[in-house]
């Protein structure tokens, strides 16, 4: 067995050795049945993100069926061929992973970026073959033929060693490499740390056996402390830091040829939660989804500790298919710390419920493996709905909430039709009722998907008189090097939950059930309100007056505001910011801290932080805003329309069970509307 764990018990090593076989085998989709997300994960090495393989995949399909519906257009994404779709995307561009062969009229010709190899090391990299030609191609690779149609593309993995012709005439791949002197680097910094090592051509370098991570910033990075690699004897740049609570230290060195040169370095901290009783935590990473390498738990105990992460939910999941990933780790540690936690970091086995027309839920602190993981995948139905399923998760003592949750930008005076676009895109369409029904706990507010439009949401759900706590959840993987955010370091979005006494599984959870919490991409982001944060409840009469200040930390925060139910009362730059609140009805009070793209921030949308609320009930009621309300039962009209429309059903009974859930949530806005 190859690369053994020795995190990892017997059976937990055998997955792990079963999923290096598929991704042998298959490559980085694992063999699973392929739908529009798999196909997409073909492409995750080559593009910047995700969002540029379903734009020009998108674009390709309306170029060939113009008159075709949006669902059609969406059955037809498995359609795609992936090698196309990065051609098109790139535009004709190289990179450090992919070289490109253009085939012409006029003969053959090699695109690429130089990589630099130290002596004696070989590259592995991928070859696009892009062909523009009207006729057929052959090309020659390693004794293979690989025949490219006209105006056909082609991804084929080859080495600088590689024999390549094309219509049997030899291709040069010196330009592929460049060669170096070796030296070695030795970097401390006294605990662990991210790293971050490039030379002047911003290429990476690792230690042996490292994950050649990239983050959503095309920034190079592996974890650890006192840590040796070989690196080329050119100019080099260092830069090391830890998670949010850390700024960046950074030297820059040419290291000597054949010998090893020390960097002590370390970064400064900015905040530091665990002090104040604070304590970050992602609520969904994955080890293992498919991907291009394998995640282990020596990986993820070493992302933990450098990334200073104090709670780590790493859920077992399906991709599109029955396999779970990860099911034999959560079989062996359910209810159990990892072995690598301590007392400021937790790390447990949770799971991801998943149904891709109704939404993802993370569950967090299960004592057991639930029965059921996913409905509606490979032609099952979508049935029960995801609140029953929900209900095993609780009697296993999880904490849940639904992530990643809408995708499309929404503004605050949106109709909830913007939010129930057709296809099967993992939205989290059944929030509105769940919420209502008080399935779940939270909303991952802060997400790899649109942070501002799950924003909008939370603020309309809070004022329609749900109580959920914001949290945060990246969907990081492990087991990809390159896939935008999801290849970035968990942790790099995080839910902060004020805790009583010791950091535990159960502490944790109980404090985000509480709604003692704010989500930030890395802002520390305080709210206070007559004394009291997020989570408490103020009992007021009408005309009673309250003061209400927010605090922030963090240089990428540009605006601060203070918001009611009704909206913005207060706004204004980071640092401190203090209103006065004359309160005539029910509401609550919420923090938002925004600011542009920022190196600390892996969301390109900008930093952003955003409080749990802070309730002010009248004459004993909770919020109740008639606007939310209605928009809530619009939301739920529209849900039971797209349910009808969109979702695969055996029969009356199981559209009597979705149709129920969506009643009763009805009923309780609609009491609610009644009381107000």
């Amino acid at each position: 067995m190859c690369d053994a764990d020795p995190l990892a018990p017997p059976a937990v090593a055998r997955a792990l050795e079963e999923y290096r076989g598929l991704l042998r085998e298959h490559g980085p989709t694992w063999g699973e049945p392929t739908n529009g997300f798999v196909r997409q994960i073909e492409t995750s090495a080559f593009l910047l993100n995700e969002h540029d393989f379903w734009i020009t995949g998108l674009q390709q399909l309306l170029a060939r069926f113009p008159d075709a519906s949006a669902e059609e257009i969406d059955a037809r994404v498995p359609e795609l061929d992936a090698a196309e779709v990065v051609r098109d995307a790139l535009a004709g561009r190289a990179l450090d992973n992919l070289a490109v062969l253009r085939l012409t009229a006029d003969g053959a010709s090699l695109k690429s970026v130089a990589r630099t190899l130290l002596d004696g090391r070989d590259l592995r990299t991928t070859l696009l073959i892009d062909s523009s030609r009207s006729t057929p191609a052959t090309v020659r690779i390693d004794g293979a033929d690989h025949e490219i149609p006209p105006g056909g593309a082609r991804l084929v993995p080859i080495t600088s060693g590689s024999g390549v012709t094309a219509d049997g005439t030899p291709v040069a791949l010196g330009a592929l490499v460049q060669r170096a002197p070796a030296g070695r680097l030795r970097l401390r910094a006294g605990f662990p740390c991210r790293w971050t090592v490039v030379d002047a051509d911003g290429q990476g370098w690792y230690p042996d056996g490292a994950p050649e991570r990239i983050d959503a910033n095309r920034a190079p990075y592996f974890h650890g402390d006192d840590v040796v690699l070989d690196v080329p004897a050119e100019p080099l740049t260092v830069r090391v830091t830890r998670g949010m609570e850390y700024g960046t230290a950074e030297r820059t060195l040419t290291p000597a040829a054949g010998a090893e040169t020390l960097v002590d370095l370390a970064p400064a901290r900015l905040y530091d939660a665990a002090a104040k009783g604070w304590f970050g935590g992602d609520m969904h990473v994955h080890m293992n989804w498919t991907g291009d390498t394998v995640g282990t738990p020596a990986q993820a105990a070493a992302v933990q500790q450098g990334e200073d992460l104090h709670v780590l939910n790493l859920v077992a999941g399906n991709v599109a298919g029955d396999r779970v990933y990860d099911r034999e780790a959560l079989e062996h540690w359910a209810g159990d710390d990892l072995p690598w936690s301590d007392a400021t970091h937790i790390a447990r086995l949770g799971v991801e419920y998943r149904n891709d027309l109704l939404g993802h839920l993370y569950a967090f602190g299960v004592d057991a493996p639930p029965g059921r993981y996913h409905t509606g995948f490979i032609g099952a139905p979508d049935w029960p709905p995801n609140g029953d399923g929900y209900r095993e998760l609780r009697e296993r003592g999880a904490l849940m909430g639904y992530s990643h949750p809408f995708h499309l930008p929404a503004n605050d005076d949106d109709p909830p039709a913007a939010l129930l676009t057709s296809g099967r895109n993992c939205s989290a369409r059944e929030i509105v009722a769940d919420a209502a029904l008080g399935l779940v706990d939270s909303l991952d507010v802060v997400n790899h998907s649109s942070i501002q439009a799950t924003a909008v949401v939370y603020r309309r759900l809070l004022g329609a008189g749900n109580a959920l706590a914001a949290t945060a959840g990246t969907d990081a993987m492990l087991s990809f090097q390159r896939r935008g955010n999801q290849s970035s370091p968990p942790g790099w979005g995080r839910v902060y939950a004020r805790v009583d006494g010791p950091l535990t599984a159960a502490s944790f959870a109980e404090a985000v059930r509480r709604g003692r919490t704010f989500a930030t991409t890395g802002p520390w982001l305080e709210l206070e309100v007559d004394g009291h944060g997020p989570g408490d409840v103020l009992d007021l009469a009408p005309g009673d007056r309250v003061t209400v200040t927010a605090r922030t930390v963090g240089p990428e925060v540009l605006t601060v505001q203070l918001r009611t139910a009704d909206g913005v009362i207060a706004e204004g730059p980071p640092g401190e910011i203090t209103a006065e609140l004359t309160v005539e009805r029910p509401t609550y009070l919420v923090a938002v801290a925004s600011g542009p793209p920022h190196p600390r921030s892996m969301n390109h949308a900008g930093a952003f932080a955003h409080t749990s609320p802070v309730h002010l009930n009248v004459d004993g009621r909770p919020v109740a805003r008639e606007a939310d309300l209605r928009w809530c039962l619009d939301y739920l009209d529209g849900l039971e329309e797209m349910i009808r429309r969109a979702a695969r059903l055996d029969g009356p009974a199981q559209l009597a069970d979705h149709l129920d859930l969506l009643d009763r949530a009805r009923g309780v806005y609609r009491s609610r509307l009644a009381e107000g």
